[in-house]
C-alpha cells in the first residue's frame, strides 16, 4: 500500500514579488517529505482525514527517515540502497511470520519442539516463494506508477508493525502485520493518487489470475494435487509434493486477500484513495476480490477447484 502524497513547499511566482501563486490542486512539499510539520493549506483530497484524525499507523511514516531523502534521477526501475535495505528487512520478517503461522504458534509445540522448529524451517521457504511476490510486486506496483506520475517513490519498512506480526503469529499462530509501505512525494492530481493506489492491488489480481493456469500446470508435472492433506515430513521422509500444493494454494490465497483487503475503503488503505477518485472504478475491483471469497464460503468450490479441475483436463 502507498502513502499519503506529501506536501509540497509553494514557490514563489517569478513574475510576482508580493504574492504567492499555487496550482489549486497541489499540497505543500517540506524540504523533508516525511517530517511531521503541520500542513499550512488544507490538502487537496478533502476526503482523507486531517492531522489532528490521522490513522495511528500513518505515526512510523515520519519515523523511518530522520532525513532529507536524496532524489535520484535514475529510471521507475531505480532501487535505492536503503530502500533495497527496508525491502529484503520487511520481507525477511514476514516470511518469519509466516513459518510461525503455518507452525500453529506456541501451540504447535505440543508435540515437542524438534517438529515444530523443522516445521517453520521447511515452511518459511514456500512462503517465500509463495506469498513473497504478493508483498513484494504489491509495493512495486504502487513505486512505479508514482514515479511514471513524476514522484519520487520508494519503499520504509514498518519497524513496529513487523515486529507486531512476528510476535502475534509465534504466540497464536495468526498473521497480522503492516510491513511498511511505498512513500510518495510529489505534485499529483486526485486521478493520478487514485492510479498510484490502485496499482498494488491490481498487481494481486493479476498474480491471482496467473496462479490459476501456474498451478494446474503445476498439478500436472507434479501430481501434486493429490497431496493436500498430507504433512511436509511423513515417516522420515520429505514430502515435496506436498510443499509444492501448498505453495500453490498460498500463491492463490495470499493475493486474494490482499488484493481485497486493501481495497477496504479505510484508513490508510489503498481503498480510500481508490474510492476518493472514482468510486464507480472502486466497487468494480472491490467486487472483483469479493465474488471467488463468497463463492468459497457459500459453495462447495473455491479457485483451488478450478486449479484442479484444469489439471484434470490434461
Amino acid at each position: 500500500m502507498n502513502s499519503r502524497t506529501s506536501r509540497a513547499r509553494l514557490q514563489r511566482a517569478p513574475t510576482i514579488e508580493n504574492s504567492m501563486v499555487r496550482d489549486p490542486r497541489a499540497d505543500i512539499l517540506e524540504s523533508n517529505p516525511f517530517a511531521g510539520s503541520q500542513p499550512r493549506i488544507h490538502r487537496v483530497h478533502a476526503n482523507e482525514p486531517s492531522a489532528a484524525t490521522r490513522h495511528p499507523m500513518e505515526g512510523f511514516f515520519q519515523a523511518m527517515s530522520q532525513t532529507k531523502p536524496k532524489l535520484h534521477k535514475g529510471g521507475i526501475w531505480h532501487f535505492s540502497d536503503i530502500e533495497k535495505q527496508h525491502l529484503l528487512y520487511a520481507t525477511g520478517a514476514f516470511t518469519l511470520a509466516l513459518g510461525f503461522m503455518s507452525a500453529g504458534g506456541l501451540a504447535g509445540m505440543r508435540e515437542g519442539f524438534s517438529p515444530w522448529f523443522i516445521q517453520v524451517l521447511i515452511a518459511m521457504p514456500i512462503m517465500l516463494i509463495a506469498v513473497g511476490p504478493a508483498f513484494v510486486l504489491h509495493e512495486i506496483g504502487h513505486k512505479v506508477v508514482a514515479k511514471k506520475n513524476g514522484c519520487w517513490a520508494e519503499f520504509r519498512a514498518d519497524p513496529k508493525g513487523l515486529q507486531f506480526g512476528m510476535v502475534l503469529a509465534f504466540f497464536l499462530g495468526i498473521l497480522f502485520m503492516a510491513p511498511g509501505a511505498v512513500m510518495v512525494a510529489g505534485l499529483v492530481t486526485r486521478r493520478q493518487n487514485g492510479h498510484i493506489a490502485i496499482a498494488g492491488p491490481l498487481v494481486n489480481l493479476g498474480l491471482f489470475i496467473i496462479g490459476i493456469p501456474l498451478g494446474a500446470l503445476i498439478f500436472i508435472l507434479t501430481n501434486a494435487q493429490d497431496y493436500s492433506s498430507m504433512e511436509y515430513i511423513t515417516n522420515g521422509s520429505l514430502v515435496w509434493q506436498a510443499m509444492v500444493y501448498d505453495a500453490v494454494v498460498y500463491w492463490i490465497g495470499a493475493n486474494l486477500v490482499l488484493g481485497i483487503f486493501n481495497m477496504i475503503p479505510f484508513g490508510p488503505l489503498d481503498g480510500l484513495k481508490v474510492k476518493d477518485w472514482n468510486a464507480g472504478v472502486w466497487w468494480t475491483l472491490f467486487l472483483v476480490f469479493l465474488t471467488p471469497v463468497l463463492i468459497y464460503l457459500t459453495t462447495p468450490y473455491s479457485p483451488m477447484t478450478l486449479v484442479k479441475w484444469l489439471a484434470a483436463l490434461v
